[in-house]
């Protein structure tokens, strides 16, 4: 599988190199080339006779034809939703893909099965005979494992975390940190709001994670202090061994494995509080934090060096561990049916407490328009200041420890969300 991730990262790197021209700040003198284009480019030189070149080159297009098809064209696939990402505004422009840090590719599944619609008719194509589309095909071994097939490398067995199997056309598999993860591109069902015109309001913090305007708060887990103190010691030990020797790359890839823990935990405890948001209320108002300009680094230029620039770090790195971009981004992908999230303001749990008002006001102006639950002489509280005020004036809904996580908490927090 490492042979198709490299010849996945090739592929993309390619067609990094043929669109380099259309860039973002460059020249821009041609159109950037496109799925299909960069399709037929592939082709030509996987067909590409090694009779005239030399023996390196020879090698070369060897290597690229020996490559598996659909893996080098599902990367190119992905490198064209990258460029309409890009023209659309929602990202930058995609960069290149390394090795060790860009480990995965992604495969359209080899079995058939008849297409049908949503009412369960079946799709029918021009010729009036039903469609028959593809299918990844699955396996399963026992209640725990299941089996996919691999193009190229047969059946794999695979850790199996959902009840049923997956009725999936493409999957994903990714290497991160000595493991192999397996994804599958499936529709989820739709989460339903309440439907009773629940509001609230969410603040963001550092020592809490997220405060409600109902009083409660959550909290994402984090390592916990004997983890924390095996991260240290494995650097200690990565950075007193040679350089490329084997104890410095075992020491990296424990750091990496408590690393991948922490990551693993921030993305379940996102997945769940975000689904518990959007069960419970109809319309959620995040503050507006423009978190890239929070976490920018100190460090300044040659001509006006930054100051505390390691202590600014240590406070984005803290500010990353809390998730407060993918608890947003992941509350905005649950509302499918029937409610929708706000336009992001500030002083979110004051405004979501008052009448219902969404003006947006700035942290340092206060104004007289601010709503009752916020008192324009009071400075900008903190998430857990805001929560304190909106308990005295009114009734909670729940016990202190709420969904997602626990009060402020040395230890990490695991519970499911309510």
């Amino acid at each position: 599988m490492f042979g198709h991730c490299a010849q996945a990262r090739h592929a993309w790197n390619l067609a990094w190199e043929v669109n380099s021209t259309y860039r973002k700040g460059g020249a821009r003198t041609t159109k950037p080339v496109r799925y299909v284009g960069m399709a037929a480019m592939l082709a030509d030189v996987r067909r590409t006779p090694t009779g005239d070149l030399t023996t390196e080159e020879a090698d070369y297009f060897v290597w690229v034809a020996s490559g598996n098809a659909e893996v080098q064209q599902q990367a190119l696939r992905d490198f064209d939703q990258a460029l309409a990402n890009f023209f659309n505004g929602s990202h930058g422009y995609p960069g290149r893909r390394k090795k060790y840090r860009h480990e995965g590719f992604r495969v359209i599944g080899t079995g058939r099965a008849p297409a049908w619609t949503a009412d369960g008719e079946a799709v029918l194509n021009a010729k009036g005979k039903q469609v028959v589309s593809r299918q990844v095909r699955v396996e399963k071994l026992n209640k725990k494992w299941a089996q996919i097939q691999v193009p190229g490398c047969g059946w794999v067995k695979f850790r199996n975390t959902r009840r049923a199997l997956p009725d999936a056309k493409t999957f994903r598999v990714t290497h991160r940190a000595g493991r192999w993860y397996v994804s599958f591109a499936v529709v989820p069902d739709p989460v339903d709001a309440p439907g009773d015109g629940s509001l609230v309001g969410i603040d963001r913090g550092v020592v809490i994670t997220a405060a409600l305007s109902d009083g409660r708060t959550l909290n994402c887990p984090q390592l916990t202090a004997r983890e924390r103190a095996q991260v240290r010691k494995y650097q200690r030990r990565a950075a007193r061994a040679p350089k490329g020797s084997p104890q410095r790359r075992a020491a990296h890839a424990e750091v990496a494995r408590l690393r991948e823990s922490e990551a693993n935990r921030r993305k379940d405890w996102c997945e769940k509080t975000s689904t518990t948001l959007a069960r419970s209320f109809d319309t959620i108002r995040f503050e507006d934090l423009k978190i890239k300009n929070m976490t920018r680094s100190a460090r300044g230029t040659v001509e006006e060096p930054g100051r505390r620039v390691a202590q600014k770090a240590g406070l984005n790195r803290v500010v990353f561990a809390q998730g407060w971009g993918l608890l947003r981004a992941r509350t905005g992908h649950k509302p499918l049916v029937g409610w929708r999230i706000s336009h992001p303001s500030t002083r979110v749990c004051g405004a979501a407490t008052a009448s219902g008002s969404t003006r947006t006001r700035a942290r340092a102006k206060p104004s007289s328009s601010v709503p009752a639950a916020v008192s324009p002489a009071t400075p900008t509280p903190t998430p857990h200041a805001t929560s304190r005020q909106d308990r005295a004036g009114l009734p909670t809904s729940g016990p202190e420890a709420c969904a997602g996580g626990t009060t402020p908490h040395q230890r990490s927090s695991v519970r499911e969300p309510r």
